[in-house]
């Protein structure tokens, strides 16, 4: 009888086994992982828009290896400036312009705001642009079309599809970024220099160097990044039923900010680890083969394929069409958030249409005018410089608003920003207004 029980005991304990052995697989499957990452991965991976993809293309072609440095030093301030967005917005229940238009003259927030919603369009008219050059050179056919059909699906998209599922599929998109990983296998890649360039800063005082260094900062710290962070933390709590501002609850509040940390440092180095990919290819293969005239990243692609084979090209084409899919929508929605909350409109990609009708109408009028600006004159990657100059000048402002605000009481309450991440905040907001005089100066020169 004994003996009975403890065999039918061992069955019962292996039946238990067995789903407890599954449910252990899937709590560590990138599915699982994904879901635990929210607004901090999403921010990370669309910085490495189109855009910006051309412009570590041409940072690696044009100056090789030794530009690598820049990566680990905007990684600790881009992960400090954006976790201080995280927090703003999950104390106060309000992106940046929610809280701009309640402690701020309503002239300062106009000039943010329109200034976001110029800068942002005319990113969205570029990585468009970018888009369509890189489906022409995979499948062929007029560039125009691919414009209309991304620009058309990312803003539908946003406006009509439930929002779990469209945070679903953002999070999967930014697997297609690990493209630029997979490209370094076709780059005859010397690990040696490579390791090097990230380690060892070397610095040329040349207009040139100088002009990649701004752009770099630029691109790497931008404000749509802001505002869409701080955003996606108060659209998360609106959609939880279980949680409040931290402001007016307090009962969980460092479990949130270590979930924040855990989820922007995740974000801003799986962002950096691409844009060091993407770098390292473009020294390896362009630089080093004496190709260093790429103005895009549609241009890197191509070129790629005499250097690397015609696999490398197609490997680069198609991780600029899956980061432009995850990066319009946060552009296009950044300046929705930010236009909504200021004028204290219903915002937010959970209401529907009808409930939010202003907050959707900007959304969908800045990825309109970005398609539109591809069918004028206006070249969009010309156009795109004066944006980078734009978002320059722009991030400084905003930063210093930023890092007041966090230091505010009658904004954060007893969760002011204080220590170790508030220095790293306001060297970050150093680190752009030095771009933003060197900019000035070199335009000067």
């Amino acid at each position: 009888m004994t003996r009975h029980r403890t065999i039918s005991q061992r069955h019962l304990d292996k039946d238990k086994s067995a789903p407890e052995a599954k449910e252990r697989r899937e709590r560590f499957g990138i599915k699982s992982v994904l879901k635990t990452l929210g607004p901090g991965l999403i921010t990370g991976a669309s910085d490495d828009d189109p855009s910006g993809i051309g412009t570590y293309s041409q940072a690696g072609a044009q100056l090789g290896y030794g530009i690598g440095w820049t990566m680990l030093l905007t990684f600790p301030l881009m992960s400090a400036i954006q976790e201080i967005c995280a927090r703003v917005g999950r104390v106060t229940g309000r992106g940046i312009s929610g809280n701009v238009c309640r402690h701020y003259p309503g002239w300062l927030l106009v000039i943010v705001v329109a200034l976001l919603f110029v800068a942002n369009t005319i990113n969205i008219a570029a990585d468009l642009s970018a888009m369509a050059d890189a489906s022409r050179l995979l499948v062929g056919g007029p560039a125009i079309l691919y414009v209309v059909l991304f620009g058309v699906t990312s803003v539908a998209a946003q406006i009509f599809m439930n929002y779990h599922r469209y945070v679903a599929v953002l999070k999967w998109l930014t697997l297609s970024l690990f493209a630029y990983v997979a490209a370094l296998a076709f780059a005859k890649v010397s690990w040696n220099e490579a390791l090097a360039g990230v380690l060892v800063p070397r610095i040329t005082w040349s207009a040139d160097y100088l002009t990649t260094i701004v752009a770099i900062l630029g691109t790497t710290i931008s404000p749509y990044l802001f505002f869409w962070q701080a955003a996606q933390e108060a659209e998360e709590q609106r959609v939880d039923a279980t949680k409040h501002p931290l402001i007016e609850r307090h009962y969980g509040a460092q479990r949130e900010f270590s979930r924040i940390r855990a989820d922007t440092i995740t974000g801003m180095a799986f962002s950096n680890v691409i844009a060091l990919s993407i770098i390292v290819t473009a020294a390896a293969s362009l630089h080093a083969s004496g190709k260093t005239d790429i103005q895009t990243s549609a241009e890197a692609a191509e070129a790629l394929r005499p250097i690397a084979g015609p696999l490398a090209e197609v490997i680069f084409a198609l991780g600029i069409v899956g980061t432009g899919l995850l990066a319009i929508p946060v552009l296009a929605g950044a300046t929705a958030y930010a236009v909504a909350e200021g004028w204290r409109w219903p915002v937010g990609l959970t209401r529907k249409p009808g409930e939010a009708v202003a907050f959707y109408s900007v959304l969908a009028l800045s990825g309109g005018l970005g398609i539109a600006l591809n069918f004028t004159p206006i070249n969009p990657i010309s156009a795109l410089y004066w944006s980078a100059v734009v978002n320059g000048v722009l991030a400084v402002p905003v930063m210093v608003l930023l890092m007041l605000m966090a230091r505010r009481t009658e904004v954060m309450g007893r969760f002011v920003i204080r220590g170790w991440l508030s220095w790293l905040g306001w060297l970050a907001t150093a680190a752009m207004g030095l771009s933003v005089v060197a900019m000035g100066i070199m335009q000067l020169l």
